[in-house]
């Protein structure tokens, strides 16, 4: 069974930073890539970043130069820094892996920023 648990939201002040995490069980987690996505209240779930088996790494525009995402193999964990928070980064975080043609989703972390 595979499970993605995100952790690590809270409320911040704007300018603040937050630590997401994403701790994945029942998948090979160093053959996943693995994302992270988010919820705007109202709104439809978009992309923010992803991080290939490989390293490699994405962002959405919107984050370029304040969010990090980054992986441990060691403890199947992906991490997204978030630095220079905004209010309009509140959202609903959901961590995602994509593993064997499958994709799997967290059950999402509440993130607010308040200005």
């Amino acid at each position: 069974q595979v499970q993605l648990v995100e952790s690590g939201g809270g409320l911040v002040q704007a300018g603040g930073s937050l630590r997401l995490s994403c701790a994945a069980s029942g998948i090979i987690f160093s053959s996943s890539t693995m994302g992270w996505y988010r919820q705007p209240p109202g709104k439809q779930r978009e992309f923010v970043a992803q991080i290939t088996s490989g390293g490699s790494t994405g962002y959405v525009e919107a984050v370029k130069g304040r969010f990090t995402i980054s992986r441990d193999n060691a403890k199947s964990t992906v991490y997204m820094q978030m630095n220079s928070l905004k209010p309009e980064d509140t959202a609903v975080y959901f961590c995602r892996a994509v593993y064997n043609g499958h994709r799997y989703w967290g059950q999402g972390t509440q993130v607010t920023v308040s200005s």
